[in-house]
């Protein structure tokens, strides 16, 4: 149902799949953001291209990622020594599949210009997010900004 409303709302094809494995191979772009505990994706199922953005890994016994996804891909994190510690990067390096040199970068680095994004189509893409306070502040600045300058959205009082 949910996905019959987006497809009408999107003006785009959903279609739902009870097999993540299929629908991650079928995908461009996944998200993973869940309370995963062991690796629910694996290196096999991912194709050439493909982009990952690993959210769910927000604490050191949180997993989502087989940690040879991340040693076969081009790695961008959102804080490098945070990631080290507590994101999908954490177990890569516990297994030694990686070393912290093999991040290809930061993505305020990839935002700023100082190192490219995706250099090839076929090149598989791990963006590992553990979540930052800063960014999230800096996303929820721009959004209030933006929907101040279209008069949008509603004020709401958070005082007593």
């Amino acid at each position: 149902e949910f996905s019959a409303e987006l497809a009408a709302e999107l003006g785009i094809e959903i279609s739902p799949r009870a097999d993540l494995a299929q629908a991650v191979s079928r995908s461009d772009v996944c998200v993973t953001c869940t309370p995963s505990r062991a690796p629910i994706l694996h290196r096999g199922v991912l194709r050439p291209g493909t982009f990952l953005a690993a959210v769910g890994s927000d604490s050191p016994d949180k997993q989502e990622l087989d940690p040879a996804i991340l040693s076969s891909a081009k790695v961008v994190v959102d804080a490098l020594d945070q990631c080290a510690e507590i994101g999908e990067l954490h177990h890569a390096l516990r297994a030694s599949l990686m070393a912290r040199e093999d991040v290809h970068a930061e993505i305020t680095e990839i935002v700023a210009g100082r190192k490219p994004g995706r250099t090839s189509e076929e090149e598989i893409i791990v963006f590992d997010s553990t979540g930052t306070a800063l960014q999230d502040a800096a996303a929820a600045a721009a959004v209030y900004e933006n929907a101040l300058r279209r008069s949008a959205g509603r004020q709401i009082e958070l005082g007593a």
